[in-house]
């Protein structure tokens, strides 16, 4: 039985060539948190407790796999919820949660929310959390996503309905009623993109989730937008997490379906990723 400190080593050393010490060590902490219940405070205050660990081999050889931490665990925290996610379903990121923070700051209590694209749910719970007496709907098309979704929704917010179907199609049939925002962080990454990103993003995370045609990149949110000037009660607004380059063209297309007052915001890291629309 090896020591917390001596196990600690032994997921960065797996981790550092393929990530950098940095982010080897936040993976290595994640690994002792979510699988070992060892917290960092407990790391750096008793390093030398031994700490029985029956899948460090596993572990060890995911890592060097690629195979991104949030898998291993089985778990990724969004907001204060500690969220299942599972290949097959896309893995919530920090720029989603300022999404979310975004919206929740100008939801009025009693709002009508759906969240296309929902993946893990992560967005539509942490607003049915954030917004009093919200109701809040998630769509998706992949079956092993809503599983995900629901089973997340049980544990944090029972209220949420999650729904199958495909943003490509004629959303308002699917939710005959008017809503007061949608929300979305749909696909968005050009195919040609691809070959310029890790192997823990490429190898296991869903394509369906994360890559669209070169030939036509707005394709989700143009459907998404179009949907909404039927679905959207007057003075409904949609929010979206873009691409970098595709901020200027998500402008121009939201303008030309006639949604008015379109506002970019930039992430942490000052790049322009959200953007938002009222239903002119």
């Amino acid at each position: 039985m090896a020591t917390r400190s001596a196990i600690f080593r032994l997921l960065c050393e797996a981790a550092s060539p393929l990530y950098g010490d940095a982010e080897a060590r936040t993976i290595a902490e994640i690994i002792l948190r979510d699988i070992c219940a060892v917290t960092r405070n407990e790391l750096l205050v008793e390093p030398n407790v031994e700490l029985p660990f029956a899948d460090l081999e596993r572990v060890v050889a995911d890592i060097k796999a690629w195979r991104p931490v949030q898998y291993i665990t089985g778990r990724v925290e969004f907001f204060d919820m500690a969220l299942d996610v599972t290949e097959g379903v896309l893995i919530p990121r920090p720029e989603t949660e300022e999404l979310v923070s975004w919206v929740a700051s100008e939801a009025k209590r009693g709002s009508r929310i759906v969240d296309m694209c929902t993946g893990s749910g992560c967005i539509a719970l942490a607003l049915a959390r954030s917004v009093a007496g919200s109701s809040v709907v998630g769509v998706d098309i992949s079956a092993d996503a809503l599983n995900i979704a629901r089973r997340n929704g049980e544990r944090y917010a029972p209220h949420v309905e999650f729904i199958e179907g495909d943003v490509l199609s004629d959303m308002s049939q699917l939710i005959p009623y008017n809503v007061d925002i949608i929300i979305s962080n749909p696909p968005y990454i050009p195919v040609s993109d691809r070959a310029s990103m890790r192997r823990n993003v490429t190898e296991y995370e869903p394509d369906i989730a994360l890559f669209v045609s070169d030939d036509d990149p707005l394709l989700f949110y143009r459907s998404i937008a179009h949907a909404g000037r039927d679905m959207l009660s007057a003075g409904g607004s949609l929010y979206f997490e873009i691409y970098e380059s595709l901020a200027d063209d998500m402008c121009r297309m939201l303008a030309d379906e006639g949604y008015v007052d379109i506002r970019l915001r930039h992430d942490f890291l000052d790049k322009p990723r959200m953007i938002c629309a009222r239903r002119g």
